[in-house]
């Protein structure tokens, strides 16, 4: 493909990060003005004939991934469960809506804040829900970097039992289910997506791609300390 230029017909497709779609309308809607193809990666909006293609990652399913793994760890009893969401929006609803959904009767969701994908806001509510719920069981937190916020302000109130599930499956999330800090994440890796996303444009802008194939999904692996050592990378280093 070719590089981005100033000018508009040297561009074969657009590959746009997505993560609240509703503020990408405007934009799409200029690409399509200028016969530029759009190929979004995360999430879509709900049609999906105006773009080129996609891969998503399978939001819903990375939350009912998490909510699972407590309704095994918690074999039945009864359970607290805390939740540090994203920024209200698309994305933050459908990962919370898959884990909500997914929980066993026997869990009882006790608090929920955003924590706005910021470390220091996911503290905050941490800080809260704890002093709130001191018999807290398991916090569900919507990034790998909000639950080390997380982890930290519930290890400062003494409630080192509460386990933590999140998403994303970064370097630092695995070590961090190695030494305890995190129970499980659901991996999700931006390589893959980024992968795809070139790859996949390629194809349909070649024809090569059937219109059933457009959208994909990133690979999806719920990881705990047993198995940490063995899912692809987050995001590999470049090789110079």
């Amino acid at each position: 493909m070719r590089a981005r230029t100033d000018d508009p017909p040297d561009v074969d497709a657009l590959i746009i990060q997505s993560v609240d779609v509703d503020a990408l309308e405007k934009r799409i809607a200029k690409a399509r003005d200028a016969d530029i193809p759009v190929f979004l990666t995360s999430v879509v909006p709900e049609d999906t004939s105006d773009i080129l293609g996609a891969v998503v990652v399978d939001l819903k399913g990375a939350g009912r991934l998490d909510a699972e793994w407590i309704a095994e760890d918690a074999a039945g009893r009864p359970v607290r469960v805390g939740i540090v969401a994203g920024a209200p929006g698309a994305a933050s609803d459908l990962l919370v809506g898959g884990f909500t959904s997914a929980l066993p009767d026997s869990a009882e969701v006790v608090a929920e804040a955003p924590g706005m994908y910021d470390p220091a806001e996911a503290r905050r509510d941490a800080e809260d829900m704890i002093r709130s719920h001191p018999d807290l069981t398991y916090a569900f937190v919507a990034n790998e970097q909000m639950a080390f916020a997380v982890r930290k302000a519930f290890d400062a109130a003494g409630a080192g039992q509460v386990k933590i599930v999140t998403v994303n499956g970064t370097d630092e999330g695995l070590a961090a289910l190695k030494d305890g800090r995190f129970s499980a994440t659901v991996a999700n890796s931006a390589a893959e997506t980024g992968e795809l996303a070139v790859t996949n444009t390629i194809a349909l802008l070649r024809g090569e791609k059937a219109e059933a194939d457009r959208i994909a999904k990133t690979p999806l692996r719920l990881v705990t300390k047993d198995n940490a050592d063995l899912v692809p990378l987050y995001c590999p280093p470049e090789d110079f």
